[in-house]
């Protein structure tokens, strides 16, 4: 690999690590990055907002490694309350395994100075004694000074308090729910709170269920409410996303009982009638997005200026809303957005582009905005990109489905190498966001499209589930169709397309393989192998995901088998490349293990790769040069690519 080629992939990769977790309260915004030399130490930080030229103020002075392990793949872990008019910082720390927590307040103006912009008025106190929980940061504070939140213990999840006034204390577990809960939210008295709830068979996206309670003074829930309206989800599966509270009595959320997570706007002055004060119902237009992680926000604001997240076909918006009426709507530049944040006006978000890194968006829109928001941005485009195409084409029967098409950068006499990119999850979904893989494939002259195959989340609730029963079928015959479109139009070289695919996209790129000779060859990380392992082993967020992926074990027992592709492993004559890493608790490294010496054994040019210090998605920029390194030779190998 040239020294270009390395200095792609290190900015790459440390451009992600920059404003993690952003989040406004007053005029500070706050985020996490790490550290020193340890990639377990971090710290929490802070500066003025809109100034970024200020240097940034470090807040959490000690070793701590603040990170969110809930329901295994995590999210947000801190929060920063506004509260008696000081900001309580609240954080999840791994290396004592408890929560913390510290009080700020704002510097005056006039007295900022030396880079400090918060006062410390109580050092950190470790909240929680020592235990093996995995904690959520939904926290909110009550007025009596009590903490709540939810947390997940021995395989089960509880709503918990904690008292801010004592130390290493016991959780005192409050309520213990059915399976799985998340998103809990408060209104500004800490008087009603809001969760969604879920159960076996279901992921959170495919059902889950909306609850209120009313706490008391000495935090005990009086009453718990379950949200029911035959409009909406009374009759039918139906997953709510983010309840959010915009006043003491309203809330948002959005739902998919249209078929599209649509807004809902409830009213909850009696918790025991809980009506709908309006519903905005936009067809193409998604309010939400699969639950993988936790604190995903797409509302931020109050009543009188509620500030919200669209996609609408392949862009995003920000829709402005004052006493539920959209008055304002701003297209933007972005292909994905995370850690949006509102206070009053101001607007905090991190954006992506086809063609940029992500980078923080911070404007008040107490002054004058244009709709169009780019532009008022200033970004620095990469130069030398690919740009991603929309590409509709005809998949498993004959539906119509989404694909983003990169043109190779370097021109040729000949028609290019084809690779085809299926994505993980698989309720996932490519976005069109810049990747350093992607650019480095069209430099060296390939031509790649990526394939949001059936079962891919953003295009609405059918498409997510034309998956249904049919994982390993629909995605494999999507990439397949793709394939085949493009060599019809005579846009590749038909003899050289390759699939590469992560984790779930592992499993559809191998069985790709299996069926036609379109697929000349496979690289995968991390592959999902083996369905009834899977079953058996997988953690617990996942047990219930193979049910609607394939179906119920006991009654689709030859399905599991068939669609492993472990054990289709001697009928694959074509060149395969896997990476995998040791630390894998997902799924397990020993699964490609097995099939280690089957594979080369069979497959002329075939390579297994492990790494030592890899889980479930590669962090280490050296084993990413790695990885580009070895199938650069792989695929010259293989077809002198």
């Amino acid at each position: 690999m040239s020294n270009e080629d390395k200095l792609k992939v290190r900015q790459n990769a440390s451009k992600k690590k920059l404003f993690k977790e952003l989040t406004i309260i007053g005029d500070t915004i706050f985020w996490i990055d790490v550290v020193g030399e340890s990639k377990n130490e971090n710290a929490i930080f802070a500066r003025p907002f809109n100034d970024k030229d200020a240097f940034p103020q470090k807040l959490t002075s000690k070793k701590y490694n603040i990170k969110n392990n809930f329901h295994g793949y995590g999210g947000k872990s801190y929060k920063c309350i506004d509260f008696k008019n000081n900001f309580y910082l609240i954080w999840i720390d791994q290396l004592t395994k408890a929560v913390w927590f510290q009080i700020f307040r704002e510097v005056a103006s006039n007295y900022r100075s030396q880079n400090k912009y918060l006062d410390s008025i109580q050092e950190p106190r470790q909240l929680s004694k020592s235990i093996e929980a995995n904690y959520d940061s939904s926290f909110f504070i009550s007025e009596n000074f009590f903490l709540y939140g939810i947390c997940e213990i021995n395989k089960r999840d509880y709503l918990f308090s904690l008292n801010l006034k004592k130390t290493k204390q016991d959780i005192h577990r409050i309520k213990k729910f059915r399976n799985f809960a998340g998103d809990l939210s408060s209104n500004s008295s800490a008087s009603l709170l809001s969760w969604i709830e879920w159960d076996s068979p279901y992921m959170a996206w495919e059902k889950n269920d909306l609850f209120f309670a009313q706490i008391s003074l000495d935090g005990e829930i009086q009453k718990i409410k379950k949200f029911s309206n035959k409009l909406i989800n009374a009759k039918k599966n139906v997953s709510f996303f983010q309840p959010y509270w915009i006043s003491e009595t309203l809330l948002v959320c959005s739902e998919d009982s249209s078929g599209w997570w649509n807004l809902l706007f409830l009213d909850v002055s009696d918790i025991g009638n809980i009506f709908i004060n309006k519903r905005v119902e936009r067809n193409l237009i998604e309010y939400g997005a699969p639950q993988w992680l936790s604190g995903i926000t797409f509302f931020s604001g109050t009543i009188k200026n509620l500030f919200c997240l669209a996609k609408k076909e392949n862009s995003l918006i920000v829709e402005q809303y004052k006493d539920l009426v959209c008055v304002k709507e701003f297209s933007t530049p972005f292909t994905s957005i995370s850690d949006f944040s509102v206070f009053g006006k101001k607007v905090l978000l991190k954006g992506n582009g086809s063609d940029f890194y992500g980078i923080v968006l911070e404007i008040d829109f107490a002054e004058k905005v244009l709709s169009n928001l780019t532009e008022q941005i200033y970004v620095d485009h990469i130069k030398d990109c690919s740009k991603p195409e929309t590409f509709w084409f005809k998949g498993f029967e004959n539906q119509s489905t989404h694909s983003f098409l990169y043109r190779p950068l370097v021109e040729n006499s000949k028609k290019p190498p084809l690779l085809v990119r299926a994505h993980s999850g698989p309720t996932s979904f490519f976005d069109g966001s810049y990747n350093s893989e992607v650019q480095y494939w069209t430099s060296k002259g390939f031509f790649v499209a990526e394939v949001n195959y059936g079962g891919s989340s953003g295009f609405g609730k059918a498409y997510r589930e034309r998956l249904h029963y049919k994982w390993g079928i629909v995605d494999s015959y999507d990439c397949r169709a793709l394939a085949l479109e493009l060599i019809k139009l005579n846009l590749v070289d038909s003899n050289k397309v390759v699939i590469f695919g992560n984790s779930a996209g592992g499993l559809t790129a191998l069985n790709c393989l299996l069926y036609g000779s379109i697929f000349k060859a496979a690289i995968c990380k991390y592959p999902v192998m083996d369905l009834k392992d899977m079953y058996y082993n997988t953690h617990r967020f996942e047990k219930d995901y193979l049910n609607s992926l394939i179906g119920n074990y006991a009654k689709n027992h030859d399905a599991y088998i068939n669609r492993s592709p472990i054990n289709q492993i001697k009928k694959i004559k074509k060149p395969i490349l896997l990476f995998h890493g040791k630390k894998d608790t997902v799924i397990s490294y020993k699964q490609t293990l097995k099939i280690k010496e089957i594979l080369i054994q069979n497959n002329k040019y075939s390579e297994v790769i492990f790494f030592e210090n890899e889980g479930h998605g590669f962090k280490n920029i050296e084993n990413k040069e790695v990885v580009i390194q070895k199938s650069k030779e792989f695929l010259k190998n293989a077809f002198n690519i």
